[in-house]
């Protein structure tokens, strides 16, 4: 690698590292108007290729946009209306049955207290368990009183409203003036290596685009799965669990692991009976060969590449730092640093720093042909007779 070369690597690392903490500062300063807008994006993101394919048939954008986007709200706000009550009448029975719950458990867990009781002794024991009991008590009080913060806090009601009323606005011009934003985007890439940054942010928006709209489809197939199996096998919260699992599938074998332990804990105590804690658990089984075998390979393939624990982390990263918006910036970022770091360390492999250079060297001096090197014949000297030299 030339001088020339090295310069503007290290010129390009710093202007894209000066970028990315530069976007990091505006979103950490602007956290708390940003939620209607990187909603609306991600809501424009996701019904752009219905909008194209609308525009494919004359339809003009602003109509398309405008239509596509009336019935997603109209059928989010109908499924919206369903859920709700179910949820509601769930979560008050689970926050008053808890305490019961935490007792059984703690008659369960006899041997185990037995061998701790060793260890730790009896009064510490008996002190957690009423500290637990105290604790699990106070969860029926938190719903009323979050909602009576949240109520008298005018600064929760201004986002509540916001994001009510302005990500629709945002999510419709976005879808509007997609083709129109894409197009500044391309133009703004430099032209010298255009290819390679193209080809970057393809792969990118393949990873992200597989994601949003593979895995969230998934999520919300297993979530009616799992909720309606759930709730006409007779589960106690099967409505509850089963949403919450489906939801969590976003992130692969979380979900099923959570609904398989919260399911089959709950069956076992409501019943005490194997036959029906093995059915509920059939349910969860047959959920993964469903996804395993259906929904990953229709509608997810290979597009996404991204590692269950490499989304996890991003998602807990991002919500740490920025929250709510945080949370739904991580999937876009893991997926673009995992495309970037691949794409790094496919230049580093074929640098001089990777390759062995006595070995390359070896590998090219046994390609080129040694040339044979031939002797000039010289031509040999005539004897010319003398004359009268015979006596």
């Amino acid at each position: 690698m030339s001088a020339i070369q090295k310069a503007n690597v290290k010129n390009h690392i710093l202007f894209w590292s000066f970028a990315f903490i530069l976007l990091c500062v505006c979103v950490w300063i602007f956290k708390t108007s940003l939620m209607p807008f990187v909603l609306g994006a991600a809501i424009a993101y996701l019904l752009d290729p219905v909008v194209d394919y609308c525009e494919k048939y004359k339809c003009p954008r602003w109509l398309s946009a405008a239509s596509i986007l009336f019935i997603f709200f109209a059928v989010l706000l109908g499924l919206l209306a369903i859920i709700l009550p179910f949820l509601h009448r769930e979560i008050i029975q689970l926050t008053k049955d808890l305490p019961g719950y935490t007792d059984k458990i703690w008659t369960a867990s006899e041997p185990l207290r037995v061998w701790l009781s060793q260890y730790i002794g009896d009064e510490e024991l008996e002190s957690f368990r009423s500290s637990l009991n105290n604790n699990v008590g106070k969860l029926a009080g938190i719903g009323g009183a979050l909602a009576g913060a949240l109520a008298n806090s005018g600064q929760a009601l201004f986002s509540f409203i916001s994001v009510l009323f302005i990500t629709p606005l945002v999510a419709f011009f976005m879808m509007k003036d997609w083709t129109v934003i894409t197009e500044w985007i391309d133009d703004l890439i430099p032209r010298e290596n255009y290819k390679v940054i193209k080809g970057l942010l393809e792969q990118i928006n393949g990873k992200v685009s597989g994601f949003i709209r593979g895995q969230f489809t998934i999520a919300i197939v297993l979530a009616v799965i799992y909720a309606a199996a759930l709730t006409i096998a007779g589960l106690n919260y099967g409505f509850i669990i089963g949403l919450s699992a489906g939801m969590l599938s976003i992130i692969p074998l979380l979900g099923s692991t959570f609904g398989l332990i919260a399911s089959v804990g709950v069956a076992w105590f409501q019943n005490y009976d194997w036959v029906y804690t093995l059915i509920i658990a059939a349910i969860f089984f047959t959920g993964q060969i469903i996804e395993g075998n259906v929904l990953t390979p229709k509608l997810l393939g290979k597009s996404v590449g991204l590692h269950p624990l490499w989304i996890l982390f991003s998602l807990m990263v991002g919500g740490s730092m920025f929250g709510i918006v945080g949370m739904l910036l991580a999937v876009p970022v893991a997926a673009s640093i995992g495309v970037l770091t691949s794409f790094g360390i496919n230049q580093y492999k074929d640098s001089d720093y990777y390759k062995d250079k006595t070995a390359s060297e070896k590998a090219t001096a046994k390609k080129t042909p040694k040339k044979k090197v031939t002797a000039k014949k010289t031509p040999a000297k005539k004897k010319t007779a003398v004359k009268g030299s015979k006596k």
